[in-house]
């Protein structure tokens, strides 16, 4: 694989050597209260709001998408000219997708539907984040992979038909297309050295997940982004066909945490046996789960807390559970294992669990650096649970070791506000595509 990624890398090294990279934030609706200012947000070229429901676009009327904000406020929190995306999917959003990409009349159909709703609102660009074509998505235990095989040759045609629809529709502007893929060489179903040459053809950038490489549907711990596993994910789709100044590499804005098996000492960041992560039927046994780095993260319980009046509750609100119930990592009250278990948030309601928001401050005190594979990691014995993330110098050596070496296009992030405690991560991200900006790349 390494000589066919360099012969790749030398035929695009012309390309790259003039391309203003580019700086890409995910900007969602979960994450809106602790927003950064214009000085924080300089530089980024894309803000990819998320997201658009993909069955939206499968019906004829298409359902009316409204972002969750005005676009002219998303605009103001950045430069002139930083171009607005509408992002498409998102994790569990499968059906639409599949039901738009089954037939050349469905594909047209979809494609006219987006290319309408991002003229109507203004938007400079459109990215696609089906997770995943072929297979692997949420529903995979009710909807095996052997039933989507024919989305491996649909989706290229779809993004084409994408393409074709929204350059037709909008002569105004240039409007691009983007994608986002999966870090997980598991995970890239559709993206085979037959189809990618396709894809690539058709979009304008690729952000390539580089996050979330330990999941629920491992057994072991390991690094769930490294710069050992960012590098295997981008030098796959090189090796594959894909335009290595297209691909922007991804880092994700929050910790992840993962229960080991009772018993086990882990000392080591790879290879520790977990708890059952993933039930047999898909769904999420509790034993995992994420904390981001935005500002309530950081922030004491209120002091002014009320009853929840829809069942929303913990960091971010004034809201705690009734009747006893827990308010779950997710911020729903409940009474089941789920929302009472490892990850429930304590203060907002009753918690049966280890408190993750103290186990993520001693995490945070007492990080290992796993300078081989570059990663940060901890393993909390008192609650068996092993840490891992991204620092703003982990960031700093992807630049330098990925995205330099392997001439890629640029960086992304997911998403913005969740680094709104002290925005060390986003900061750090500026600082190197400056650099990026000011060398000869």
């Amino acid at each position: 694989m390494r000589s066919l990624v360099l012969a790749c890398l030398a035929s695009l090294a012309a390309a790259a050597a003039t391309h203003k990279p580019r700086y890409v934030l995910y900007f969602d609706q979960y994450h809106t209260a602790s927003l950064p200012n214009k000085t924080v947000t300089a530089g980024i070229t894309h803000v990819i709001t998320a997201f658009a429901q993909s069955s939206l676009f499968t019906t004829d009327p298409p359902g009316d998408y409204e972002p969750f904000m005005n676009l002219t406020a998303v605009r103001a929190m950045f430069d002139p000219g930083t171009k607005v995306c509408m992002a498409i999917g998102g994790w569990g959003d499968t059906a639409g997708f599949s039901k738009g990409a089954a037939t050349d009349a469905s594909r047209k159909l979809f494609a006219k539907n987006v290319a309408a709703t991002v003229s109507r609102l203004g938007y400079d660009c459109v990215d696609v984040d089906w997770e995943y074509p072929g297979g692997n998505g949420d529903d995979y235990r009710q909807n095996p992979n052997s039933n989507k095989t024919s989305e491996i040759e649909t989706f290229p045609l779809l993004l084409a038909e994408i393409k074709q629809a929204v350059v037709t529709k909008c002569r105004d502007r240039d409007v691009e297309l983007s994608i986002a893929v999966p870090g997980l060489e598991r995970d890239m179903i559709a993206y085979t050295a037959k189809q990618v040459p396709k894809i690539d053809k058709v979009v304008d950038f690729v952000n390539v997940m580089a996050y979330d490489l330990m999941n629920r549907r491992d057994n072991v711990t390991n690094h769930h982004t490294s710069l050992t596993g960012s590098l295997a994910a981008v030098d796959t789709y090189i090796s594959r066909g894909m335009s290595a100044h297209k691909m922007n590499l991804g880092f994700a804005f929050y910790a992840k945490w993962f229960t080991t098996a009772k018993g086990v000492t882990c000392d080591h960041p790879i290879g520790c046996p977990t708890e059952v992560l993933e039930a047999a039927d898909g769904s999420d046994t509790g034993k995992s789960g994420a904390m981001t780095f935005e500002a309530s993260s950081f922030a004491g319980v209120p002091a002014n807390l009320v009853d929840s009046p829809d069942g929303s509750c913990g960091a971010g609100t004034n809201y705690r559970c009734p009747n006893n119930a827990c308010c779950g990592q997710y911020g729903f009250c409940g009474t089941e294992t789920g929302h009472c278990g490892t990850g429930c948030q304590s203060g907002f309601g009753r918690c049966d669990g280890p408190s993750t928001k103290d186990s993520f401050f001693k995490a945070l005190a007492n990080a290992k650096y796993d300078s081989a594979n570059g990663g940060e990691w901890y393993w909390d014995a008192t609650t068996d649970l092993f840490w891992t993330w991204d620092t703003p110098e982990i960031i700093t050596r992807k630049f330098q070791e990925i995205v330099v070496k392997r001439a890629l296009g640029g960086a992304f992030a997911w998403s913005l506000a969740e680094d709104s405690h002290d925005w060390s991560r986003l900061l750090a991200m500026q600082a190197n595509v400056k650099k990026l900006s000011q060398s000869h790349y």
